[in-house]
């Protein structure tokens, strides 16, 4: 192989945790195949850093992608992945690899597996696992089309520890179209919590909380007592307890934690389908037939209203 080429995400001049993570992952994968590890920058951002996780070149466009475009984005990727000629390509399976990465993929004529949860080497080649079925089954793809491109779910691998190493940056420059959306105003929302797709840990509430007080009471200073980002089932959400932004499911955000906390949630297969991959489920519910105790590493009969409290409590007594 030539290399291994990481898409590194950036939010204003700061990387990123998949960034780490997919980095951290390539260098292994790397070892495995007698290669090296690259990664792509759009915009500005300290590059160099990338070399402290196992990148030994960054290839960085530099232009302004502060505000997401498409057609900008794709430009971008394509001038840095035709300078850099990677044999495989390693993507967060983010908003950009959802949106960005097929179209690329499609112009350079390569092959594409999304959403994968684990990657290996077997016989020389690249291996991604990804669950199908909204999870009830894992299928292992291979691409034999260069570049060959993985997607892959935040937190599918642990954050490597950053070294003293500073990588080669490389500028390439990229005919980048001009947009056809004129931005009129970015809000960024009023919380400081992690965005749920990269979060760690969620605690998410379901219809039972049965009010927006009780969710903002009962969730929310649960999730803030052990770090965690709170979540909560569709259900909540058409009920207003929650809004969209924090909705896990098949038509919210799919959710790949190291501990998923479901109170009050039945376990729909809409609702599987966005955190069946959690390492540790943990589910709450009155209803010991519930569909999400057949999932959950543990699972506890019982009142959310009595247990979520004395969890907090717990929680914080450790800190």
């Amino acid at each position: 192989m030539s290399g291994i080429l990481v898409i590194a995400e950036h939010e204003g001049g700061s990387f990123k945790k998949t960034a780490a993570e997919l980095l951290g992952k390539a260098t292994e994968l790397a070892a495995a195949l007698g290669t090296t590890v690259s990664a792509a920058v759009l915009g500005d951002a300290p590059a160099t850093e990338l070399g402290a996780f196992g990148a030994s070149k960054v290839y960085q466009v530099p232009g302004d992608f502060s505000s997401y475009d498409t057609d900008r984005v794709v430009a971008g990727l394509q001038a840095a992945l035709e300078a850099a000629s990677p044999d495989a390509v390693l993507a967060s399976a983010s908003f950009l690899g959802k949106d960005a990465m097929p179209r690329l993929v499609a112009r350079l004529g390569g092959g594409q597996a999304s959403e994968c949860t684990e990657l290996r080497v077997d016989g020389g080649t690249l291996v991604g696992r990804r669950p199908l079925y909204a999870g009830k089954a894992f299928a292992d793809a291979r691409i034999t089309r260069s570049p060959a491109v993985f997607t892959v779910r935040p937190n599918s691998f642990g954050q490597p520890e950053a070294g003293s190493g500073g990588a080669e940056v490389v500028e390439v420059s990229a005919e980048l179209p001009e947009p056809r959306i004129t931005l009129v105003e970015q809000k960024t929302p009023e919380r400081d919590d992690v965005d749920l797709s990269e979060a760690e840990r969620i605690v998410s509430g379901g219809r039972s909380l049965k009010s927006e007080d009780n969710f903002d009471s009962v969730v929310r200073p649960l999730a803030k007592s052990l770090g965690a980002t709170a979540g909560a089932s569709r259900a909540a959400v058409d009920a207003g307890y929650a809004p969209h932004g924090d909705q896990v499911g098949q038509t919210g955000k799919t959710v790949n934690p190291q501990l998923y906390i479901a109170l009050g949630i039945s376990g729909a297969i809409q609702h599987l389908a966005g955190m069946r991959t959690s390492k540790v489920i943990v589910a709450v519910n009155t209803d010991p037939d519930a569909p999400i105790f057949e999932h959950a590493t543990y699972g506890l009969v019982a009142d959310l209203f009595e247990v979520a409290p004395k969890l907090q409590a717990a929680f914080e007594s450790l800190d």
